[in-house]
C-alpha cells in the first residue's frame, strides 16, 4: 500500500531542517448503494397489505358484500321453500336418516296436504281474471250510483240541480290528486328500489351471519354452536389432555377418522361411537367430560357420555347449543282429556329423552325410589306418575306427603288414605300407614294361588323425614333409623322382599340421599330409581347405584335450579340404549291446577272414596260404624272393597279380616252382604237402617 508523506510546518515557527511528520491517511469506505425504489414500494406495499387497519378493512369490505350476496340467496331459498315442498322433503330425508319413521310418514303427509293446497290454489287463478273483472264493474257500478244518490240528497237539500254531480266530481278530482301524487313521487322511488332491496338482502345476510368466518367479527368469530362435523370431533379428543390417545391420532393415516362411526342425528343433537385406540381406557374420556364439551364448543351439559356395548369405545352425545334449556312442552295428561291408564300394560308419559323422543315408564310390579336436591322438581316428577296411574280405576292410592305444602292435596278424595303433613305424629301415621300395608300383603300372600290383586300403592314424599325420626314406641321402638328395630325401616324392608308379587308397591321420593335418611338397603330394594340433580357422586352412587354411575350416568353433573325437572333413570321400566345402564329423561311438568283437574278426571272413574287423613289407633271399634265410615258418598261397595277400606281404617282391628268376619258382623242386622250382578256386595242404605235400629246397648256392633 503507497503512503502519502505530508510534511506539516507551524505558521509561526519554521520547522526544523530534521523534523518530518508523516500521517498516514486512509480512503473514505464508499456510501451503500441506494435501495431501489421498486424494492421500497413493494416493503411499503406490504406493510399497509399486512397492517391489520388493512385487513380488517378487507374483512369489513368481504363480510358486507356477501351479507348482500347471501342474503339474497337465503331470500330466494326461503320463497323457494314457500312456493315448493323442498322444505318438506328435506325434514323426510332427515327423519329417515335419524330412524324415526313416524315422523317420515307425519311430513309425507303434510307434504301432501301442501300439494293439494297449492293445486287448489292454481286452479282458483284460472277463474280470478273473469271474477275480478266482474267485481271491479260491480263495484264500480255501485260507487257511481251511491255517489249520484248523495248528489241527489244534496240537490234536493241545497235547491240547486247543479249539485247532482258535486259529489262525483270531488272524487274525480281526489284520484286526479293521487295520480299526481304518484306521479310525482314514481321517479325517485324507482331509483332507491334497487338500494333498498339491496339493504333488506344485507339485513338478512346480517342476522345470519352469512360469511366466512374469518370475515366475520371477533365477537361473533367463537364457534359457538358451530355444526358437528368429524374433524372437530377428532380435534376435540386429541386436544383432551391424554398424551396416549393424542399421538395414536398423530400417527393415524386417517388423522383420526376411523375412530368414528357415522355421525347421526339424535333428537335435538347429535350422536357419535368412538373406538378409542389401544392403552386409552373409557375411563379417561369419561373424567374429562367437561374439557371436552369444551373443545366442541358446547357447555358442560350439553354433552353426555355413557358406554356401549362394544369394548373401548364411549358414545358421545352432543346437544345443539342452547336446545336443552328450551322446554319440551306440556304432558299428555294436561292436553288429552280422553287418555286412560293401564296399570299392567301401560306405561306412562314421563317426558322425553335427549334425543328428542317419548319417554315412557312402565310401573307394572316396580318399587320406585326418586331422589334429588331440594326444589329441582322431585314432588312433580314423582306426582305426574301417580296421576297417569291414578286413570286406571282399580289402583288404590295410600299416600303420606312428609312435606305437607299441599303438593298431593287433590288426592283427598282419590286416595284411602292422605296424610300431610311434617310432624313426628304425621311420621307415626306414615309408619302404621306402612305397617297397614305390610298386613295387607301378607294377606294377599296366604290368599288361594291364582288369586289376582288389584294393585295398591303405598307412596311416601319426603321420606327423609321418616328415616330421621327420633321419637319410640311403647315398646322402645324407634320410628325411624336402620336398624331391625326401626318399625319404618322394617315396615319398608318388608314390602320390598315381597310386596310386588301381589302387587303391593312403595314409592318413595327423598332429599340428598345419604346412608342416615336413605338406608342402603331401602334404597338397593327399588326396581326404579331415578335421581334428579345432586351435589357429589357419592350421592349419585347411593341414589342410582354403582353400575349405572360406572357406566356414565352422573346427576351430579345436572345443574341445580336450571335442569329442573331433568332425571336420570335406572330402570328396566324404560327403553334404555342398548349397552348403557341409564338414561337421562327431561320430564313434563304438570302444574298443581292442571294436577288437580287430572285428579278430578280420576275420581270420576271411581264410585267414590272416602280418604283417611288419621289413621286410627288403640280405641275401641264400633265395627258397624267404621264399615259405613268407609262407604263415605258410594251406595254399594264389594265385600273387597269393604275389607280393603276396613284394613286402611285401621288395620290392627280389621288387617286380619275375611268376608266371613264381615258377614258374621252384618248378619242378623238386614244389611248382610248379598250378590249383585254374581258378586257379593254390601249396600249402604241398608247399613243406615241397621245403625238407626240398632238396640241401645249396642249389641248389633258388638265385634
Amino acid at each position: 500500500m503507497t503512503e502519502n508523506v505530508v510534511h506539516l510546518h507551524k505558521a509561526t515557527d519554521p520547522p526544523p531542517a530534521d523534523a518530518v511528520t508523516t500521517l498516514t491517511v486512509v480512503p473514505e469506505t464508499p456510501p451503500a448503494p441506494a435501495v431501489p425504489l421498486w424494492v421500497r414500494s413493494g416493503r411499503a406495499v406490504k406493510s399497509a397489505v399486512t397492517h391489520e387497519t388493512t385487513r380488517a378493512a378487507g374483512r369489513a369490505v368481504v363480510r358486507h358484500s356477501l351479507y348482500t350476496l347471501n342474503g339474497g340467496r337465503i331470500v330466494a331459498c326461503r320463497a323457494w321453500d314457500g312456493r315448493t315442498g323442498s322444505r318438506y322433503e328435506r325434514m323426510i330425508r332427515a327423519a329417515e336418516a335419524a330412524g324415526n319413521l313416524e315422523a317420515a310418514e307425519e311430513w309425507e303427509e303434510r307434504l301432501q296436504r301442501f300439494r293439494a293446497a297449492r293445486h287448489h290454489r292454481r286452479m282458483d287463478l284460472l277463474h280470478s281474471p273473469v271474477d275480478a273483472a266482474k267485481g271491479v264493474a260491480v263495484g264500480a257500478g255501485m260507487s257511481v250510483g251511491a255517489l249520484v244518490a248523495l248528489g241527489v240528497v244534496m240537490a234536493i237539500s241545497t235547491g240547486h240541480v247543479s249539485d247532482v254531480l258535486t259529489p262525483l266530481d270531488a272524487t274525480i278530482e281526489f284520484i286526479a290528486l293521487l295520480i299526481r301524487i304518484v306521479q310525482v313521487v314514481w321517479g325517485p322511488a324507482l331509483t332507491l328500489a334497487p338500494f333498498l332491496g339491496l339493504l333488506a338482502l344485507w339485513s338478512v345476510g346480517r342476522k345470519q351471519h352469512a360469511a366466512p368466518a374469518w370475515a366475520l367479527p371477533a365477537n361473533v368469530r367463537t364457534g359457538e354452536g358451530e355444526p358437528i362435523t368429524p374433524s372437530i370431533v377428532v380435534k376435540a379428543l386429541r386436544d383432551l389432555g391424554v398424551p396416549t390417545l393424542a399421538r395414536a391420532i398423530k400417527e393415524m393415516g386417517d388423522a383420526g377418522a376411523s375412530m368414528l362411526s357415522p355421525i347421526k342425528i339424535a333428537g335435538c343433537g347429535v350422536e357419535v361411537d368412538v373406538t378409542l385406540p389401544s392403552g386409552v381406557s373409557t375411563d379417561e374420556v369419561q373424567k374429562r367430560r367437561k374439557k371436552l364439551a369444551e373443545n366442541l364448543t358446547r357447555h358442560e351439559h350439553e354433552v353426555f357420555i355413557t358406554l356401549p356395548e362394544a369394548a373401548r369405545t364411549v358414545r358421545l352425545w352432543i346437544a345443539d347449543s342452547g336446545a336443552l334449556d328450551e322446554p319440551i312442552g306440556p304432558s299428555p295428561l294436561a292436553t288429552d282429556e280422553t287418555l286412560t291408564a293401564d296399570y299392567a300394560k301401560g306405561k306412562a308419559p314421563w317426558g322425553q329423552d335427549l334425543r328428542g323422543d317419548a319417554a315412557t315408564l312402565s310401573l307394572y310390579q316396580r318399587h320406585l325410589l326418586i331422589t334429588g336436591l331440594s326444589n329441582q322438581g322431585k314432588t312433580a316428577a314423582l306426582r305426574s306418575l301417580a296421576l297417569w296411574l291414578a286413570l286406571d280405576r282399580s289402583v288404590e292410592f295410600r299416600i303420606a306427603d312428609l312435606k305437607g305444602a299441599g303438593d298431593w292435596a287433590m288426592y283427598d278424595g282419590l286416595a284411602t288414605v292422605l296424610i300431610q303433613g311434617p310432624t313426628d305424629d304425621h311420621v307415626i301415621d306414615a309408619t302404621e300407614m306402612l305397617e297397614g300395608g305390610v298386613s295387607e300383603m301378607e294377606r294377599r300372600l296366604q290368599a288361594p294361588p291364582g288369586t289376582v290383586f288389584p294393585p295398591l300403592i303405598l307412596l311416601v314424599d319426603e321420606a327423609q323425614v321418616a328415616f330421621m325420626c327420633p321419637l319410640v314406641d311403647a315398646d322402645k321402638r324407634p320410628y325411624g333409623g336402620s336398624k331391625a328395630t326401626s318399625r319404618y325401616f322394617m315396615a319398608a324392608r318388608k314390602i320390598h322382599n315381597q310386596g310386588r308379587a301381589v302387587n303391593v308397591l312403595l314409592w318413595q321420593g327423598t332429599q340428598d340421599p345419604t346412608d342416615q335418611n336413605l338406608p342402603k338397603l331401602v334404597r338397593e330394594g327399588a326396581h326404579t330409581r331415578a335421581s334428579l340433580a345432586l351435589g357429589t357422586e357419592s350421592q349419585a352412587r347411593m341414589a342410582l347405584g354403582d353400575k349405572a354411575v360406572d357406566g356414565g350416568a352422573a346427576p351430579n353433573l345436572l345443574r341445580p335450579g336450571l335442569d329442573k325437572g331433568t332425571v336420570v333413570v335406572a330402570s328396566d321400566g324404560i327403553a334404555i340404549p342398548t349397552g348403557q345402564a341409564s338414561i337421562t329423561v327431561r320430564t313434563h311438568y304438570i302444574s298443581t291446577d292442571d294436577a288437580t283437574e287430572i285428579a278430578e278426571r280420576a275420581k270420576r272413574l271411581r264410585d267414590g272414596v272416602t280418604t283417611l287423613t288419621v289413621v286410627d289407633r288403640g280405641e275401641e271399634r264400633d265395627p258397624l260404624a267404621d264399615i259405613l265410615t268407609v262407604f263415605g258418598d258410594t251406595h254399594r261397595l264389594l265385600t273387597q272393597d269393604v275389607l280393603k277400606r276396613l284394613d286402611a281404617l285401621n288395620s290392627e282391628a280389621y288387617g286380619g279380616w275375611t268376608p266371613g268376619d264381615l258377614r258374621r258382623v252384618l248378619e242378623g242386622t238386614g244389611a248382610e252382604p248379598y250378590k249383585s250382578d254374581g258378586r257379593m256386595v254390601v249396600a249402604r242404605e241398608r247399613l243406615t237402617r241397621a245403625l238407626a235400629n240398632r238396640d241401645n246397648d249396642g249389641s248389633a256392633s258388638a265385634s
